[in-house]
């Protein structure tokens, strides 16, 4: 049983946290309905992208063999055979896809064509230099979308939307640039699109999206509330620089970074300033609005 529960990757979850923006940003975070709906929302979507991990485990077994951490992994140790591996994918396509439909039409598609996204980018997509971490933000982007669908939304600044895709392009490319490091010169054996990708490049990207990030968070908090007459939210301002700047000492510093994940379960400094920064936000948009 621990072998199925790691092939749907649980630490990768966190991603989808992004799926309760809509809840939040539009302050209907206290509204017990709408909570339910997308924690439901939320749970369903763990078991979509665990499918489409346990796909990508089995088209990627032999390179994952080759990588000094993801050989570990139950199907590529062979802990989990690929013939239990597929059955198993085949099992949560029964039971998530209806009951997504079941939640939401809306909500059902995107799921789908989430699925559909991430098989594309398992077998060709990934080895697009660019495109590879450009459908990988878009996936992100989907979350979001899955969170507000779900629900009955007031108001959702679209900066939102696209801060969420700067900051997925921040930590893709940064994940990249982790994986250089830490395979060297196997780093094209283990994931064929890293032969386009350079060091040099990566940090020029990731400057660039360091700067679009902080630039479209202090444009969101000018437009955090409806009328635009409350901006406190630019508040918040301080610790979206501090987490921004910390992720990028720990890209430079460790190898960490090549499981973004990681770095927000392990990293205490960074968890701290999300935590903060997420009471901060709590605060402004329910007490001060």
């Amino acid at each position: 049983m621990s072998a199925y529960l790691e092939t749907l990757r649980p630490k990768q979850w966190i991603k989808n946290l992004v799926i309760f923006a809509g809840l939040v940003f539009d302050r209907q975070l206290l509204n017990l309905e709408p909570l339910l709906r997308v924690l439901a929302a939320a749970l369903l979507f763990c078991l979509v992208s665990g499918l489409t991990y346990i796909v990508n485990d089995i088209l990627d077994v032999e390179a994952d063999r080759l990588h000094p951490q993801k050989k570990n992994r139950p199907i590529a140790s062979g802990r989990l055979s690929l013939g239990k591996a597929r059955i198993f994918a085949a099992t949560l396509a029964l039971i998530s896809f209806p009951a997504s439909f079941a939640l939401s039409i809306n909500f059902g598609i995107i799921c789908v064509v989430y699925t559909a996204l991430m098989l594309s980018y398992s077998k060709w997509l990934k080895k697009i230099i660019l495109i590879d971490v450009m459908v990988i933000a878009l996936g992100f982007v989907l979350r979001v979308a899955a969170g507000v669908m779900v629900i009955k939304v007031n108001y959702f600044s679209p900066w939102l939307f696209v801060l969420t895709t700067l900051l997925a392009l921040y930590l893709g490319f940064g994940k990249r640039l982790s994986e250089i490091k830490l395979l060297e010169d196997q780093a094209g054996q283990h994931r064929e699109v890293l032969y386009g990708y350079t060091v040099p490049l990566l940090n020029n990207l990731l400057v660039a999206l360091l700067s679009g990030i902080l630039i479209t968070y202090c444009l969101y908090t000018f437009s955090s509330h409806p009328d635009g007459a409350n901006t406190m939210m630019m508040l918040t301002i301080p610790f979206v620089l501090y987490g921004i700047f910390r992720y990028m000492v720990i890209l430079q510093n460790s190898d960490l970074a090549s499981s973004p994940e990681e770095v927000l379960l392990k990293d205490w400094p960074l968890k701290i300033t999300v935590a903060l920064w997420a009471i901060s936000v709590v605060i402004v948009l329910y007490l001060f609005s």
